[in-house]
């Protein structure tokens, strides 16, 4: 690589983690891989997270001066400097979230580089009929790297940045009106409580599931000594996938229905406990808004955090498989078998 590309911000870093990955050994676990990759870029994708939820939350706050301004007749100047601060804060909050997404892409792909260079160090190394002959291995290695460097670019800043928005939305609700805050954390609760059991059942039929299809990928290598009881047995395997695949249907669309229920009933009463405080004089129609504008700020967050949370147990499971297979595959043994 040339220096003219090295220059260019967005050509591959230097090279200084996969031969100590290749030869030195993996991290036993995903935190100690993301850990490797470069902690200080986690810092600063973080600090960048930061900016976002906190950006996320003064929009909420400039909504309400809005439409108060709009319903007790504020002076137009007033309104539009309003107006004008809610697009600068929105455009400054997309700037900020762009340049994350993309520094979350640099760090994934880095890491996945970082594995591929180590595999690839483990060929150069091998005698040539070794390599010839765990070319399958190889090849499935190599098809490992993307899903956990996708993973790394988000490990750290997608809690951040998730769990800040939840608290601060929350945080500006409180300070706005708490008694309404009190309701919407009540409506909002059940969830803290099906969504993690539900998540906890779907988990296991994902890694029954992974189970069931390596003993299909073997069973379908396995030599033809008895091919009746063979395909007799990958029937049962298969009926087997089959029915746990629907469970995790089930349970995934209707942790969605109970989700989109929980809030839709939170806005429901939001507005009837906002509206009778209104009537009584005791809030402004723009709080009430702003309430339910901050229960849909709740909600993406939340599941985002879910869907964080599945990514995370997903692919601790790849890189505890792809770990194992480049230790057998450094020791001479058969990387499959991992």
């Amino acid at each position: 690589m040339n220096h003219a590309t090295r220059s260019r911000w967005w050509a591959p870093p230097a090279d200084d983690l996969s031969r100590s990955l290749a030869f030195g050994g993996m991290p036993a676990k995903l935190g100690g891989f993301v850990r490797r990759v470069g902690v200080w870029s986690q810092f600063w994708i973080c600090v960048l997270a930061v900016l976002v939820f906190i950006l996320n939350t003064v929009p909420l706050e400039l909504q309400r001066r809005i439409l108060n301004a709009m319903v007790y007749g504020g002076a137009i100047d007033h309104l539009l400097a309003l107006a004008l601060a809610y697009v600068g804060v929105v455009l400054a909050e997309g700037l900020v979230k762009l340049l994350m997404n993309v520094y979350r892409g640099w760090i994934g792909e880095k890491a996945a580089r970082a594995l591929r260079l180590a595999t690839s160090a483990l060929v150069a190394s091998l005698p040539p009929q070794r390599a010839a002959a765990q070319g399958v291995g190889v090849a499935l290695i190599l098809a490992e790297p993307d899903p956990i460097g996708e993973f790394v670019g988000i490990a750290v800043s997608e809690l951040v940045l998730q769990a800040g928005i939840l608290l601060s939305v929350f945080g500006y609700m409180f300070y706005l009106q708490p008694w309404l805050a009190l309701v919407t954390l009540a409506i909002f609760s059940p969830q803290l409580v099906f969504v993690p059991v539900m998540q906890r059942a779907i988990n296991r039929r994902v890694q029954a599931r992974v189970l069931m299809l390596r003993q299909a990928s073997a069973g379908a290598l396995r030599s033809k000594e008895s091919e009746v009881e063979e395909a007799l047995r990958q029937e049962m395997r298969f009926a087997e996938i089959f029915e746990l695949n629907l469970g995790i249907f089930k349970l995934r669309y209707s942790m969605k229905f109970l989700m989109n229920l929980t809030q839709n009933f939170g806005k429901a009463v939001v507005l009837a406990v906002g509206g009778w405080h209104v009537i009584t004089g005791d809030t402004q129609v723009g709080t009430v808004i702003a309430f339910v504008s901050g229960l849909h700020n709740v909600d993406d967050p939340w599941r985002d955090l879910v869907e964080w949370y599945q990514r995370m147990m997903m692919t601790r499971t790849k890189y505890d498989v792809f770990a194992a297979a480049m230790r057998r595959f450094a020791a001479g043994e058969d990387p499959a078998a991992a």
